[in-house]
């Protein structure tokens, strides 16, 4: 009987440990957002090309030059790319009407590019690092100025970036995580209906596969000093706006040209909701410091 116990157990304990890595591979090996559409869609032409990283993979990109000499460069969020349609084609054609040069690339390991895995903010940093290098070395009078504006994992980078890279001029971020590993286990919750505990088992293996670092969010709270417009939604799952806040209020003690802008919108969708809005709001921060 204990002997029949003890191997139902081990059973037991097999299956888990398969679900949890079979869940943790999921989880930085996300399914490819790929479409057809381009920018030509839009009414505007476009240059269509590879861009190498630092650590050797091809991203896929579009550069869009109008001639400007100030560049906006858009960043998707996890599982999406840059023909995601909820947030990133609305606001390429919004960027692209008031005339800004465009730089748009597919993180690693999702739409077109390269990458075994993701990291959810780390290495992909090194992407954003990278596309700046190729504007910088291959269209520099048309990047004298350089914006972002990141969604979800966009907005860790672009947050990241704001304080690491001196190149990069301005930031907004919308719905940017704060605690990555809060909204990692909410995610778990809303998208595949498990445990919020769950996470604890994931976390560390799929750490250990995509070997990314773990990123201390509120650590650039006390580094920021460049104009910085944070977007939250009050109906977020995965982000609280009350985590967006706090992190305001502690880059506010620094940097007098950070602002907070909170709807009753879900996680990356103030843009469908009050695009007029949205467009103003963002069209106005990115002339004033732009």
């Amino acid at each position: 009987m204990i002997k029949m116990i003890a191997q139902a157990i081990l059973i037991l304990v097999v299956v888990f440990i398969a679900f949890v890595a079979f869940v943790s591979y999921r989880l930085i090996k996300p399914p490819r957002e790929i479409s057809t559409w381009t920018p030509k869609d839009l009414g505007f032409d476009y240059k269509e090309f590879w861009l190498k990283t630092r650590d050797n993979l091809k991203l896929h990109a579009w550069w869009i030059d109008q001639g400007n000499e100030k560049t906006i460069i858009p960043l998707h969020g996890y599982t999406a790319s840059k023909w995601n349609e909820t947030y990133m084609k609305p606001i390429i054609e919004i960027l692209l009407k008031a005339g800004y040069n465009l730089l748009v690339f597919d993180f690693r390991t999702h739409g077109r590019s390269e990458g075994k895995y993701t990291t959810i903010g780390d290495k992909e940093l090194i992407d954003l690092i990278s596309a700046v290098e190729w504007l910088k070395e291959n269209y520099p009078k048309k990047a004298k100025r350089i914006g972002l504006i990141g969604y979800s994992m966009g907005g860790i980078v672009t947050i990241r970036a704001l304080a690491e890279d001196k190149r990069i001029n301005v930031g907004i971020a919308d719905s940017p995580p704060v605690y990555i590993d809060k909204t990692g286990a909410r995610g778990i919750k809303y998208f595949a209906g498990l445990p919020t505990w769950f996470y604890l088992f994931i976390k560390p293996l799929s750490r250990i596969i995509s070997r990314g670092k773990e990123i201390d969010m509120m650590e650039y709270a006390n580094k920021i000093k460049k104009p910085l417009l944070l977007i939250a939604g009050e109906k977020d799952p995965l982000v609280l706006q009350e985590e967006i806040r706090e992190f305001y209020e502690q880059n506010k003690k620094i940097n007098p040209n950070i602002e907070l802008w909170i709807t009753n919108a879900n996680h990356v969708r103030t843009i469908q909701i009050a695009k007029e809005e949205y467009e103003k709001r963002i069209l106005e921060f990115f002339e004033r410091w732009l």
